[in-house]
């Protein structure tokens, strides 16, 4: 009878429990390749939506992204960034950025940034449902839980007397 009431309590549990999951676009990771100051890769491609991450760790020069046009900047040069960047809708064209301190020694990298797919929006006819839905279907996700619980119970009842 123990188990029968832990099958249903974890029946229970698992028919509340929800999960989502997110779908997210990669974002594009730039580097920096310390050794002859440039970035790496020196040009990426993304679409409106996307973001690029500017990342690097314990270099030995500081360094920094920004775009001429001022669309981003990822702060003072340092040794160590980790910078993300969404191009949102109505950024798309070409963005030239360079590392400051380095942009004498050709450090520069571009974003192309690709306009978004159009979405055709379509008339919705509107559905009607009730509030009452999810509570509706969790009770009944309960019920059939208990039944089976109640089955299982007295299956192995009916074997112990045996």
């Amino acid at each position: 009878m123990q188990k029968a009431l832990m099958l249903l309590l974890v029946s229970a549990l698992l028919a509340c429990s929800s999960q989502t999951v997110a779908a997210e676009d990669s974002d594009v990771i730039v580097t920096v390749d310390s050794t002859n100051l440039r970035f790496n890769p020196s040009e990426v491609t993304v679409t409106e939506g996307q973001a690029v991450r500017f990342m690097w760790a314990g270099q030995a020069l500081p360094h920094n992204a920004v775009a001429d046009d001022g669309l981003f900047d990822s702060g003072e040069p340092a040794r160590d960034v980790d910078y993300r960047f969404v191009f949102e809708p109505g950024t798309a064209g070409t963005h030239t950025f360079v590392c400051e301190p380095h942009a004498s020694a050709g450090m520069v990298g571009t974003v192309i940034v690709e306009a978004a797919p159009v979405e055709v929006v379509e008339e919705e006819t509107e559905v009607v449902a009730s509030e009452d839905t999810p509570a509706i279907s969790l009770v009944s996700s309960i019920l059939v839980t208990a039944f089976a619980a109640v089955f299982v119970a007295r299956y192995v009842d009916d074997e112990q007397a045996e």
